[in-house]
């Protein structure tokens, strides 16, 4: 059975957090909020981020980086960073995968990263640039597990209204 879980450490951005949630809900991979939070979980830029979706997330708290590790003890993760020596599409990502991603102004702690160097990838840019918006870089993670997977319980096909 596929579990994709996209996990936000420390997120400070309502609206990335809410385009991460709809991502969710459409994908139907779980939510996983890591504190603390740089804002309420009921501030309004992150429900119209998310649009009519809250309904359809999975969506979980974690205390800390720390208590968040320790609920996934012995699971398959990934960080996402620009300081990773491999490229995401390098992993094959197993049935149960955990993506983490840091906030938006400094990313995951370095020396998390460090100690889990084999599990951290990068999404390619050029070298000048600092980074991806958050929200995206989720989504490219996400729909490459997804891909990888063979897109499980996603409808491949749309069809036109008048068709």
């Amino acid at each position: 059975m596929y579990s994709l879980n996209l996990v936000l450490v420390e997120p400070e951005i309502p609206q990335n957090t809410g385009n991460v949630a709809r991502t969710c809900a459409v994908t139907g991979a779980s939510l996983h909020l890591v504190e603390p939070m740089g804002f309420k979980i009921d501030d309004k830029k992150l429900k119209r981020a998310g649009l009519d979706y809250w309904h359809m997330l999975d969506i979980h708290y974690h205390a800390s980086l720390e208590d968040f590790m320790k609920t996934i003890e012995g699971k398959p993760f990934y960080c996402f960073s620009t300081k990773a020596p491999l490229v995401y599409t390098e992993v094959q990502y197993p049935d149960e995968v955990y993506l983490l991603f840091g906030k938006e102004t400094a990313g995951l702690p370095e020396e998390f990263l460090k100690s889990h160097l084999e599990r951290t990838v990068r999404i390619p840019m050029i070298n000048d640039a600092r980074s991806l918006n958050l929200s995206n870089s989720v989504a490219i993670g996400a729909y490459e597990v997804l891909r990888q997977w063979g897109f499980p319980d996603l409808s491949l096909y749309g069809k036109f209204a008048n068709v």
